[in-house]
């Protein structure tokens, strides 16, 4: 299955690994291995994870404190990575 990753998705997971590798960036080498792992696993077993609180979305809790929102699109067999997000930011954002 191919993956792709929002430009928003991207920015996320630089901005988490840049606030980690400040303080240990073994950590966040760890850490963005392990989100590839889990979305190179979603590629393969794409139901495999919780169905997600927007419609039509599945998250990925990547240990306790992240998560990966994704949408698959059954028409091109592609899982869209939509964002990567820290437990505590609200998801969904709020309707203003």
């Amino acid at each position: 299955m191919k993956i792709i990753w929002r430009k928003i998705a991207e920015a996320d997971r630089e901005r988490i690994f840049d606030y980690i590798a400040q303080n240990n960036p073994s950590a966040a080498l760890e850490l963005d291995a392990d989100f590839d792992a889990k979305i190179e696993l979603a590629a393969q077993r794409p139901k495999l994870y919780r169905p997600g609180r927007v419609h039509g979305t599945r998250e990925i809790v990547v240990r306790p404190n992240y998560v990966i929102v994704y949408r698959l699109k059954d028409e091109s067999g592609t899982l869209v990575v939509l964002r990567v997000l820290h437990a505590a930011q609200q998801w969904p954002p709020a309707k203003s």
